[in-house]
């Protein structure tokens, strides 16, 4: 069995493969309905690949970019992106989810702070917003965690279960994020590890290093 509590994760692209199992994830309902808004029934690799779409429009100027969370193992453990990427007004939609098992372990705010520092760092985005469903507290918490602001709520937007939950709406600017990454950084400590594939040296990991940790 892989060791669950390992301090080494890695980003690498979403590649079409990796949706199999995204599938059997998604067959949790409850887990369905708190991470897409729009899906409600359940789908095959090939129907995610359809109606999803994360590897679409994936070109030099793609509006969306979604990246595989892997173990030291190489098993696939989380996906995250950034949606709807508008290089007129510098913003992005970012969005996470969290393999079950792996939940609670810290894994999702490194790779949140990684993935920021790539859409704030990287493509030059000067804002990034996200939505969750009212009683998502995980969500929540990572968000705030992160820095986030809570900028309003959709009220009744976002059914399942058999009623409507209102929706969050939180956003982070590029100076918010510069300002409070080292606090982050920080607080976070040195385990678990989240990093961009092959780039560790290079600063792309999360917490970071010493020599890595922002002081701009």
């Amino acid at each position: 069995m892989p060791d669950r509590k390992s301090a080494g994760f890695q980003l690498r692209p979403l590649e079409t493969e990796d949706l199999a199992t995204t599938a059997v994830w998604l067959q949790n309902i409850a887990d369905l309905a708190c991470f897409d808004r729009l899906t409600r029934t359940p789908l095959s690799a090939s129907g995610i690949e359809q109606a999803w779409d994360p590897l679409g429009n994936a070109g030099a100027n793609a509006g969306k970019c979604w990246f595989a969370l892997t173990g030291e193992d190489g098993e696939l453990c989380g996906i995250t992106g950034l949606e709807n990427i508008s290089a007129v007004n510098r913003d992005a939609v970012i969005a996470m989810f969290i393999e079950k098992s792996r939940r609670g372990r810290g894994i999702g705010i490194c790779a949140m702070a990684l993935l920021l520092d790539f859409a704030f760092r990287q493509i030059g985005l000067n804002r990034v917003t996200s939505y969750y469903r009212a009683d998502n507290t995980r969500s929540e918490q990572l968000t705030a965690r992160a820095g986030f602001t809570t900028e309003g709520k959709m009220r009744a937007a976002w059914f399942a279960e058999g009623r409507f939950f209102d929706m969050v709406t939180v956003g982070l600017l590029q100076k918010e994020w510069n300002a409070s990454r080292k606090a982050l950084a920080q607080e976070l400590g040195a385990s678990p590890c989240v990093s961009f594939r092959g780039a560790e040296s290079d600063g792309w990991v999360w917490p970071p290093g010493p020599a890595n940790r922002p002081d701009e």
